[in-house]
């Protein structure tokens, strides 16, 4: 009951309906989106190659209803994005984005399940590569469905705006500007709530955990090179060897914010 619980408790705060209710109708839906999760574990796409979760998705959001964009996002190089926003405009009322991940990882799979994934691919560097989605985005994409799905049946139990995001390349961590960059907002509708997605073993199964805020975000990359001399093994004295100055490097990185910025300063 994993998927239900977890789309239960993002619709349950906007509906003036009894709990038990909610989850029966919430239950109903358990068979189609646990099919729906199998077919996308078993087909993944790396990052800005999301073209068939892409569709699939959009075309799962038309058939409940929402109003389907798709292709929203330009990365820096110009190249389009597989980004998708569906809307469901209900009345007045706040509007509400809920947000998943369409991207898998290039991590081979050894889980042995029936609906495991075999797909392999070249990744942007040529390399051949096993995907899969090894960070929970197919059940992002699953409880996102289930919301959807709920929310357009129950339109009399709610007024407001419902703008679902479909965020291409989480894992190059560019999809979120790129979709941005294409005027996400001003296009569409600008969120007075917003609400991402995602699953943790931290948390048992059957409980969902909220955090106001940010949460697993890390979105910065820094590109060091470090050059040193070679020499004879013989005459270390002689070299100026990279990577003990890469391992001192590291560490003296790590005491920046322990080290050199105040504890009582929140920023760090």
């Amino acid at each position: 009951m994993r998927h239900s619980v977890l789309f239960l408790a993002l619709v349950a705060p906007l509906l003036s309906a009894p709990a038990d209710d909610l989850r029966s109708q919430a239950g109903a839906e358990i068979a189609p989106l646990v099919a729906t999760y199998r077919e996308l574990h078993a087909h993944p796409e790396l990052s800005h190659h999301e073209e068939h979760t892409s569709a699939l998705l959009a075309a799962q959001l038309r058939q409940a209803g929402y109003t389907v964009t798709e292709h929203v996002g330009r990365y820096r190089d110009g190249a389009p994005a597989f980004g998708i926003v569906a809307l469901l405009r209900n009345g007045p009322g706040p509007v509400v984005l809920v947000r998943t991940e369409l991207d898998a990882l290039p991590v081979e799979e050894k889980t042995g399940l029936p609906f495991a994934s075999r797909v392999r691919t070249k990744n942007d560097a040529g390399q051949d590569v096993g995907v899969m989605h090894a960070c929970g985005h197919d059940l992002h994409m699953t409880s996102l469905l289930g919301t959807a799905r709920l929310l357009a049946r129950l339109k009399d139990r709610w007024s407001g705006t419902l703008m679902l995001v479909g965020q291409p390349s989480e894992e190059t961590v560019d999809g979120a500007h790129a979709m941005l960059a294409d005027g996400l907002y001003a296009r569409f509708a600008k969120p007075d709530f917003a609400i991402a997605l995602h699953d943790t073993p931290d948390v048992e199964a059957g409980k969902v955990a909220v955090m106001g805020g940010p949460i697993l975000a890390s979105s910065t990359s820094v590109d060091v090179i470090i050059r040193g001399s070679g020499g004879h093994g013989a005459r270390p004295e002689a070299t100026k060897d990279p990577i003990v100055m890469a391992a001192e490097f590291v560490m003296e990185l790590q005491t920046i914010v322990s080290r050199q910025i105040a504890p009582q300063d929140r920023r760090s």
